[in-house]
């Protein structure tokens, strides 16, 4: 970068590159978007250029950095990675959502969950902090479709309509079966539905449950559906053709 030198490296590697970006873009200014990701192991930079925030107007252009400019760049924004300043996991997928969507946005956040970095339900509350933002509407709404969960009597009041459109009889519900308990049970069928709310974040023990619950199913003969509650409730049509077919063929098994 011009005007920042490396003394006594053979050559510069990523993260120096990084470094010299942040230097050469001044004081308070931070790796962000998809550098920040590349930092932490989220996603991809962009070939060829670098992403730097900066908390004040900058119209300085320098070669092989995109300098954002910023009203302003909160301390609870910005931490430190291997020496490098960037902005929070938070932030970071909250600039990834002004500008990513769809598959490459819920990679990066599953990948912050894998990494421990943030969680969605904690992302999902650090939102609010957020308001008005770009990239919290298109981040909000993908996480409320994995994280959103209805309570047992108002998953079983939306549910039992679906079950009548698609020509089922009336499930018994939170019944155990196999040992288990499961959300909703069709005995004649030999079906069980259970509906997930939570997605993301779940414990090795969590997993290690639901495998076992799985299995003992399967071992027993039945068939078993998973639905997520946000499709119970915003894709209801879904839910009911998925339901109707599989209905159909153990009727007629």
């Amino acid at each position: 970068m011009r005007g920042i030198y490396a003394v006594g490296w053979p050559g510069l590697d990523r993260e120096r590159r990084w470094m010299a970006a942040i230097l050469a873009c001044g004081q308070g200014a931070a790796l962000s978007h998809h550098s920040a990701a590349a930092l932490w192991g989220i996603g991809r930079e962009r070939r060829g250029q670098i992403d730097v925030s900066i908390p004040r107007r900058c119209k300085r252009r320098r070669a092989g950095i995109r300098a954002i400019s910023r009203p302003s760049l909160p301390e609870t924004d910005i931490t430190t990675r291997n020496g490098i300043s960037v902005t929070s996991p938070a932030r970071t997928l909250l600039d990834l959502a002004s500008e990513l969507r769809g598959t490459a946005l819920e990679r990066a956040v599953n990948e912050a969950d894998k990494r421990d970095l943030i969680d969605p339900e904690t992302l999902r509350a650090a939102l609010d902090s957020f308001a008005g933002e770009r990239g919290v509407r298109p981040l909000r709404t993908m996480l409320d479709r994995h994280t959103f969960r209805l309570s047992d009597s108002d998953l079983e009041i939306l549910f039992r309509p679906i079950a009548a459109t698609a020509g089922v009889s009336q499930p018994l519900t939170k019944s155990m079966v196999d040992g288990y308990e499961v959300d909703f049970f069709w005995p004649d069928l030999g079906l069980v539905v259970e509906t997930d709310g939570l997605r993301y974040h779940r414990t090795a023990s969590e997993q290690t449950r639901d495998r076992r619950r799985d299995q003992a199913h399967v071992a027993a003969g039945l068939t078993q559906l998973r639905f997520t509650h946000w499709q119970v409730k915003q894709e209801p049509a879904h839910v009911c053709r998925i339901l109707r077919q599989t209905a159909h063929r153990l009727g007629s098994s």
